[in-house]
């Protein structure tokens, strides 16, 4: 159990990673304006990948070999994050930022009903109403039919799911898999695919705007990897968790300065009851997990 101080550093720790991950976001979108998505996208890879490469080099993972099916998990992983990377960005670039934000921050359900279908997890009938409930939220925020609806939400939805096979094939990774090798196998296979992809389209000419944009993004996604890997490394991970929802302050705080954009009332609605659903279901597998923890004491007969 972390002291008072722990919780803390961990609370600030996961407030750090949000920001970077928003503002990595707000930073290949600004570039998008230059930039096709594919070119973007490996630009920003090259510089994540040597940086993650130089770390995992100075840590000493790039001397690890996995197991054949250990292995067979990390490209299973690294499917899961290509395909969610270029799905969650074909989407935020046509869309605000804070509503593609909004539909990410429904994973932890979608995390949860997929453990339940494909792990076999328990899912007390709790959960399964803030899923349920949570998944409301999202489609207040898509409102398919509506006014509002914007086919591009779809894309992020989609990316949810490619998100949620990610996290499913990082449970089964073993403890001794150093999360550095996971990290730069996933940023390659990223940049790779990216690098495919830029060859099927013009190559832009990257004015300074861009290069600046794209090495700002480089560097806030690794802050945001380094500083939640911190997070969960600090304090109790029920103090800590719902710390991750303030990634929704700050899109909207980028999404207004950067872009114009405002979320309407039923995307605001949308968000809160997201959040709500996901802060419950956090602290009802909390809960579980203390019940399933606490030593059974036999009763005097």
């Amino acid at each position: 159990m972390g002291g008072k101080g722990e919780n803390l550093r961990g609370a600030v720790f996961m407030m750090l990673a949000m920001a970077g991950y928003v503002l990595n976001d707000t930073m290949i979108k600004l570039a998008s304006a230059d930039l096709e998505l594919a070119q973007a996208v490996f630009m920003r890879g090259l510089a994540v990948s040597t940086l993650l490469g130089l770390l995992a080099w100075q840590q000493g993972a790039l001397r690890y070999r996995p197991k054949p099916s250990e292995l067979r998990i990390v490209l299973w992983r690294a499917f899961g994050e290509i395909a969610a990377t270029f799905c969650f960005l074909t989407g935020l670039f046509h869309m605000p930022l804070p509503n593609a934000t909004a539909i990410l921050q429904s994973l932890p359900l979608a995390v949860a009903l997929g453990a339940s279908v494909f792990l076999g997890q328990k899912v007390g009938w709790q959960r399964y109403g803030a899923i349920l409930v949570g998944f409301g939220g999202v489609l207040l925020i898509v409102q398919p039919g509506g006014s509002g609806f914007n086919i591009y939400a779809l894309w992020v939805v989609a990316a949810v799911g490619f998100v949620t096979l990610r996290e499913l094939t990082t449970s089964r990774l073993p403890a001794s898999t150093p999360s550095l090798f996971v990290a730069l196998f996933t940023a390659v296979g990223v940049t790779a695919v990216a690098g495919i992809g830029a060859v099927t389209q013009e190559w832009q000419a990257v004015p300074l705007r861009a290069w600046l944009e794209l090495g700002s993004a480089a560097g806030f996604i690794l802050v945001g990897y380094v500083a939640g890997v911190a997070a969960m490394r600090h304090g109790d991970i029920a103090f800590v968790s719902p710390f991750r929802y303030t990634v929704l302050i700050w899109a909207i705080l980028l999404g207004l300065i950067a872009f114009g954009d405002i979320p309407d009332f039923w995307a605001l609605t949308g968000i809160c009851i997201i959040v709500a659903a996901g802060v419950f279901t956090l602290w009802r597998e909390q809960v579980v997990s203390r019940k399933q923890a606490a030593p059974i004491t036999r009763q005097p007969e």
